[in-house]
């Protein structure tokens, strides 16, 4: 049995590929009402703990395999004001103080692309010496003295004590998630284990999306529909382009997913009895310069922690009809790879805001699976 705890949980979107890949879970940790009740709707309500994880007491789950979670992105997001540790919302020292009180086997921390901004790299080397040596506790006041200090005693450092820690930049539309959405992965494995860990290779490119619509036309067989005005325009220079690249030969990788790929079974019209708040349509969605929408026959772009003030549109769904619309809650949750029947609770607002906020679950399965087998089987 492999036992893990999910900090900064939000709706569950890594909890819930963690516990696909066969982790029990013991406790979520998350200080939002409307994610905690998310939760609750969805395991079981006494590991559910709303709280403030700075006064959360990690002392009853000793000898966990595995901590997950999603320290909160805004400090480092390209859309916020970019704080880093100066943001009060800055977590990872209680991200560090959790791995420093459990010791587990293996740490999976997701967070935005944007914490590789050149100007948090002095920040991002001094989380990752944290992580890498979390038992050096800060005895020298300011963080970089911290990160000084860390350098000088990790030579001394037992292995079941230290973590081999890797960063990843991946793109969750390559493993078949029908989003593209850039995300930085943290692992850590503790070193007395002697196991190494390698990110799994991309299933899925664009070029073979590419291939399948403007080569073989498969895409639009499958969907049974005919390819747009538009999309009927680029096909000599896509064609062109690909067979310049390719050959007769086919892209090896599986084709990207796109939404009209994720949505095959929804009702296009607002159903209350689909799932009961889940698929409503709402009106009100404006197309202009830099607030686009998602078109239909590609991946989404990156759902946001946001609902109608969302800058670049990305929570709108533009059909290959120019109709422009909002996702729908349920619809959201199907370019989050969430299960169809996990319910989550809150108004749209609230429900799009934890949705942009979450994992997809097919990443974290992935992810998640391969350290299973790479180091905890």
């Amino acid at each position: 049995m492999i036992n893990g705890i999910e900090i900064f949980s939000g709706a569950g979107g890594l909890a819930t590929g963690l516990g696909l890949s066969g982790v029990v879970h013991n406790a979520f940790v998350e200080w939002n009402a409307d994610a905690c009740n998310t939760l609750r709707r969805n395991y079981d309500e006494s590991i559910v703990f709303e709280k403030d994880i700075r006064e959360f007491d990690f002392s009853p789950y000793s000898g966990i395999d595995i901590i997950a979670g999603g320290p909160p992105c805004q400090p480092f997001s390209l859309g916020g004001k970019a704080k880093g540790n100066e943001d009060s919302r800055d977590m990872f020292p209680s991200a560090v103080r959790s791995i420093r009180e459990l010791m587990p086997k293996v740490f999976f921390f997701e967070n935005v692309k944007g914490l590789l901004r050149t100007g948090f790299k002095e920040y991002l080397q001094y989380i990752l010496l944290q992580l890498s040596f979390p038992t050096i506790v800060n005895t020298e006041g300011d963080w970089r003295s911290h990160s000084k200090q860390i350098k000088k005693l990790s030579r001394y450092m037992p292995l079941n004590e230290s973590y081999e820690v890797s960063v990843n930049l991946v793109n969750a539309a390559d493993y078949g998630v029908p989003q593209k959405r850039e995300r930085v992965v943290i692992i850590g494995i503790r070193k007395d284990l002697g196991k190494s860990w390698e990110l799994p290779r991309p299933t899925h490119s664009c070029e073979a999306l590419l291939w399948d619509k403007y080569i073989t036309e498969d895409y639009w067989s499958r969907h049974n529909i005919s390819p747009s005005n538009e999309e009927y325009a680029v096909f000599p220079d896509k064609k062109k382009h690909l067979k310049k690249i390719f050959g007769f030969f086919p892209p090896e990788l599986a084709s990207w997913v796109t939404i009209r790929d994720a949505l095959v079974g929804i009702p296009e019209e607002g159903d209350k009895a689909y799932f009961p708040n889940e698929h409503i349509i709402r009106d009100g969605a404006r197309e202009y310069p830099g607030h686009t929408g998602s078109p239909i026959d590609e991946p989404s772009k990156t759902v946001k922690a946001g609902g109608h003030g969302v800058p670049g549109g990305e929570n709108m769904i533009k059909f290959d009809t120019g109709v422009l619309r909002y996702y729908t809650i349920f619809e959201a949750k199907r370019i989050q790879t969430f299960p169809d029947d996990y319910r989550i609770s809150g108004s749209w607002t609230e429900a799009m805001r934890q949705l942009g906020n979450a994992v997809p679950v097919r990443l974290a399965n992935i992810i998640c699976e391969s350290l299973i087998k790479s180091v905890l089987d």
